[in-house]
């Protein structure tokens, strides 16, 4: 369409249309044990599952949920998420990350700060 002033875009791990090869990202990232990008907070979170934290959330364009508190177990932690569970009353909670203000533990943080075992 552009001729051949303007070529295609590629993107690694994608094939080029033009040939038979594959384009791979720079470096050796199978050989990497950990995530190009790591978040601090969802590893201390995963770091502490099982533990029940209060996790305080903000809502801003919200009128009825401007602030919640969420009172729970980590279940699971992810970049952009939290699960928490609460026994007693049932619930589950997928929390953004995005909303959380801050988390406050009931008993003392699990806390690596290399961060070499959070990884599998």
């Amino acid at each position: 369409m552009n001729g051949s002033f303007f070529s295609n875009p590629t993107f690694p791990g994608t094939q080029n249309p033009n040939s038979n090869t594959v384009i791979s990202p720079p470096g050796n990232i199978s050989s990497q044990s950990f995530p190009l990008e790591q978040s601090l907070i969802e590893n201390i979170l995963r770091l502490n599952k099982g533990k029940r934290v209060r996790v305080y959330a903000s809502y801003p364009d919200s009128n009825e949920w401007r602030d919640k508190i969420y009172e729970g177990t980590i279940q699971e932690s992810g970049r952009d998420h939290l699960i928490l569970s609460d026994a007693t009353s049932g619930n589950w909670w997928l929390i953004r990350m995005l909303y959380v203000n801050y988390v406050e533990f009931d008993n003392p943080i699990n806390y690596n700060p290399d961060y070499s075992d959070t990884f599998d």
